[in-house]
């Protein structure tokens, strides 16, 4: 398992491999729970600032832009120069754009440090994966370890939503960001002084700046299509022209990838069967699962009046699924059956606990309707998690680790602003169409109101049965795709495989 001489030397790589991994977690937590704790504090923030409507999405796609355009950028840089020097100079910027945005006392400054903390994001995220990839090399423990890591990931956003209450409820919106700080000091200073990155691991061929430059465009024009289609419409001329500018720019990188010598993204790493139907099938489930939060939040604090701290608690019982399911379900089966036999039934399961979200109304229960549905949802996407996680960078060569940890993060942050953007659409018209067809016969204030909370219910379910459908999909794609068999648990892995991911979930408005 060690290449290490003597069990003692053995057991201190061992023991540094697990305290690296709290630190990684650490890391990782903050930077899921930042992309939903800022939602909770936005209300506040844009009256104290004086954020006009149209330019409040701007607190969100910012740091969307940065962090999903930047990625496959951040990727390479880490198997460049360094995972670990990568991931700390990555929490350190974290930490100073969260300072930055947390003093901020205008509009352009809080834009400005959220874009920051896209672009460190990005510089730490796929640091930390190819980090795990190529420290835990033994299949048990991979399997392990990224269950721990999952799990936590996945807890972040519910408790970005609940922290996000309490800070602003009770201190001010501005400890959404200053909270990021000690977060990311003590996960810089563990880093520095516990991580032992993996000798012969980097990329030192040049960088490939047309790559870049294609790469980062192409990714910012499709996530900002997707948020224009959402607040303008889909037949908008600039977000047509974006989508047009998009795939010009996306397909020209894709031909530049396969003449040049040291590409920023080899085209082996998302050709190979496994990994491009793990690819496809994570983007499809977070496009499901960023609507539902979405909806969810919108539902629990419009339709039934929840606070913002009871909205991030009402959240839990999702949470402990997925926890349920990536440590106890997904972790312990890895090594023993083949990776599709948990996505595909894991994403089914998924679907089913979606399904029963079809069914709300003004009235549904929490126990009777959405605990088990969130229970479903959660056990389904932890376990199917768990299995991706490991096939995204298995039998990747180490100098590939970053941008195959990238390539994850890539497909979460597109998946996750298609999805806030197209079931946002779909709920939106159909609750616009509702209300003209149901407005005529509410005579009195309250028969209106009644009226809209209906039609704003109506709209979530049209949407959700979309969500449904595409989890299905995600389902059928990695049972058709993939075709690893199970992990060979007898030797270590040797290629820097790894798993990796995030659930990086809640980012109710990306």
């Amino acid at each position: 398992m060690s290449e290490t001489g003597t069990p003692a030397l053995a057991a201190d790589a061992n023991s540094n491999r697990w305290k690296a991994l709290a630190f990684i977690a650490l890391a990782q937590l903050m930077v899921v729970l930042d992309a939903t704790i800022v939602n909770i504090a936005l209300p506040s923030a844009q009256q104290d600032l004086g954020i006009s409507d149209g330019n409040r999405q701007w607190v969100i796609t910012a740091y969307a832009l940065a962090f999903g355009g930047l990625l496959l950028f951040g990727g390479r840089i880490a198997d460049l120069w360094g995972r670990k020097r990568t991931f700390v100079t990555g929490l350190i910027g974290f930490a100073g754009a969260s300072a930055l945005g947390g003093a901020a006392q205008g509009e352009a400054l809080l834009l400005g440090a959220r874009a920051l903390q896209g672009a460190f994001g990005a510089l730490l995220a796929p640091a930390a994966l190819s980090l795990l990839a190529v420290m835990f090399t033994d299949a048990k423990e991979r399997a392990k370890a990224f269950g721990i890591y999952g799990a936590i990931a996945g807890g972040g956003g519910a408790v970005g939503l609940i922290l996000g209450g309490f800070l602003t409820e009770y201190l001010n919106w501005r400890w959404t960001f200053y909270v990021n700080i000690p977060f990311a000091i003590v996960a810089a200073a563990g880093a520095y002084f516990v991580i032992r990155e993996p000798a012969g691991g980097r990329n030192r061929s040049p960088l490939d700046i047309p790559g870049v430059v294609l790469s980062t465009l192409g990714l910012v024009s499709l996530v900002y299509g997707f948020t224009r289609a959402e607040s303008d419409g889909w037949s908008d001329s600039v977000t047509v022209g974006l989508f047009v500018a998009s795939a010009v720019l996306l397909a020209t990188f894709v031909l530049v990838e396969s003449k040049v010598k040291a590409p920023l993204l080899p085209l082996r790493v998302v050709t190979e069967r496994n990994r491009g139907g793990v690819y496809l099938s994570l983007g499809l489930a977070i496009i499901a699962m960023f609507g539902l939060f979405l909806f969810l939040t919108y539902y629990l604090q419009i339709v039934k009046g929840y606070s913002p701290v009871k909205t991030g608690f009402a959240f839990l019982p999702m949470i402990a699924g997925m926890i349920t399911g990536s440590t106890q379900i997904g972790a312990r089966l890895m090594t023993r059956v083949p990776a599709r036999l948990l996505m595909g039934p894991g994403f089914l399961t998924a679907a089913v606990g979606m399904l029963l979200l079809t069914q709300l109304e003004i009235g549904s229960s929490y126990a009777g309707l959405l605990l088990p549905a969130q229970l479903l949802l959660g056990l389904g996407m932890g376990t199917a998690f768990m299995p991706a996680m490991s096939l995204a960078t298995t039998g990747v060569e180490p100098r590939d680790a970053g941008v195959a940890s990238a390539m994850v993060n890539t497909s979460q942050q597109v998946g996750g602003a298609i999805g806030t953007a197209l079931l946002n659409t779909i709920a939106a018209s159909a609750t616009t169409s509702y209300v003209a067809d149901h407005i005529a016969g509410a005579t009195s204030k309250p028969q209106q109101q009644l009226v809209h909370l209906q039609g704003l219910v109506n709209g979530y379910t049209n949407a959700i049965w979309f969500a449904v459908g595409i989890l299905v999909a995600a389902a059928a794609i990695a049972l058709t795709f993939v075709n690893a068999g199970r992990p060979d648990v007898s030797s270590a892995a040797g290629q820097g495989e790894g798993v990796e991911d995030e659930v990086k979930i809640p980012v109710v408005a990306h």
